[in-house]
């Protein structure tokens, strides 16, 4: 005989694997940590598996957990989905959507544009800024979703993507010819240091010839040839192309595209607008 999964106990056990913990994820649900323990045990028992590996200071998943989890997420995906059609929920409200400068394109235009369809009384306000500045809105609850660009990713986030990182220019530039070169950089600009390491690296000299708060004035100067950049592969505007530099110039290695509030249960509006961003990414 076929038994059922009591949902407000996968909810808790999802959200405690994706939060990376019973604290945060009380939180995020909104009910005392003792509560969602209690959830948590009685989805154990009613499985008879360990679900959570509690030995370590930080709490992991077991062999089972791991298999839960993913078909937790999808069932608790399909509930909410089911639901919000079937009672005809008119969502309203803001969402913050957070993107660094260099990856807005191509993707997230046509994610704005797809939830405004689906979701018209709800308004995305986008904020377009640095990797680190995000993540520091994301953290005081600044942003309900945010995109970074980083090496690593940190707990609660998810990997999208891994794209080189690429030498740009001018279309038929001469700038990265120069000795030293001459780099153009945002002061928050996470790719910077990369850029600075790997030259430094090759033993070829380089000069910060602009710096500046707004991605606009980089852009600027590195559309006039004055100075080099470098970005994500894929992302280059149109006024800007990868530089072939044959090797004159130092590999710049990858980074990764990370997801971060799409992981959490039970928030319609975040997690369709995450969504829509992680599909966008594996879809292309």
């Amino acid at each position: 005989m076929a038994r059922n999964l009591d949902m407000t106990s996968l909810r808790s056990f999802v959200t405690v694997a994706e939060a990376g913990g019973v604290t945060r994820a009380a939180s995020f649900l909104n009910l005392t940590q003792s509560a969602v323990s209690m959830q948590l045990k009685r989805l154990e028992e009613a499985l008879d598996q360990k679900l959570l590996d509690r030995s370590a200071r930080r709490i992991a998943l077991t062999a089972a957990g791991e298999q839960l989890l993913s078909y937790g997420k999808r069932i608790l995906d399909l509930n909410d989905e089911a639901y919000a059609r079937l009672t005809h929920h008119e969502f309203e409200g803001e969402m913050v959507l957070g993107v660094p400068d260099d990856i807005v394109y191509p993707y997230i235009p046509r994610v704005l544009q797809r939830f405004a369809a689906e979701y018209p009384r709800v308004k995305v306000h986008l904020i377009s800024s640095y990797t680190r500045r995000l993540k520091d809105m994301f953290g005081r609850g600044e942003c309900d979703v945010i995109l970074t660009t980083e090496e690593g990713c940190d707990s609660g986030g998810e990997t999208l993507d891994r794209r080189p990182l690429v030498w740009m220019g001018a279309p038929e530039g001469v700038a990265w010819k120069a000795r030293p070169l001459r780099l153009a950089f945002e002061h928050g600009c996470i790719f910077r240091r990369t850029a600075e390491a790997s030259l430094d690296a090759a033993g070829i000299p380089w000069e910060m010839a602009v710096e500046s708060d707004r991605s606009r004035s980089v852009e600027a100067s590195v559309t006039a040839d004055l100075a080099v950049h470098a970005g994500v592969a894929g992302t280059t505007p149109p006024y800007i192309e990868v530089i072939e530099h044959g090797g004159a110039l130092p590999d710049l290695g990858q980074t990764r595209i990370n997801l971060y509030g799409g992981g959490l249960r039970g928030e319609g509006l975040r997690q369709a607008l995450a969504g829509m961003v992680r599909q966008a990414y594996t879809q292309g």
